[in-house]
């Protein structure tokens, strides 16, 4: 399980380093593409195979399908660490979630995210002014 908040820098290269909680559950290779609310969505090699399996069960006469496809599709890339663990995010990528130089990298059950810190500090701040809402419209016990 992937689970955490850690702080890093992307350098001008578009490196970024993975926190070392995580590299251990990624194996050698896996997959960031782009995800939703502008950040970036990072799969283990098996998680990506389980997406995968839903995305094809996605009705092709359906356009909507058809777009989130393409969409998390087009930017999919096979992701490895190199000796500092570090990862190399292609410029689509950075562009998508604004990452410039401070980062955020979470992890989210069975994938992590990476966001600017601007735009995580935003978007936490929102949900958490609403967390008590959110959680009783989904009704989860605790």
């Amino acid at each position: 399980m992937l689970m955490g908040e850690y702080n890093h820098v992307i350098d001008a290269k578009g490196r970024l380093i993975i926190p070392a909680k995580f590299r251990g559950q990624l194996g050698e290779k896996f997959v960031i593409t782009r995800g939703l609310d502008g950040c970036l969505f990072g799969y283990p090699q098996e998680e990506w195979r389980v997406l995968e399996e839903k995305l094809s069960s996605l009705p092709l006469t359906k356009r909507d399908a058809r777009a989130f496809v393409r969409f998390l599709y087009s930017a999919a890339t096979e992701c490895e660490l190199d000796k500092q663990g570090r990862v190399n995010i292609p410029a689509v990528l950075r562009n998508h979630a604004s990452l410039t130089k401070d980062c955020v990298i979470i992890g989210v059950s069975n994938r992590f995210e990476i966001w600017s810190a601007d735009r995580w500090s935003s978007y936490s701040n929102d949900t958490s002014d609403n967390f008590d809402e959110i959680a009783e419209d989904l009704q989860i016990d605790f």
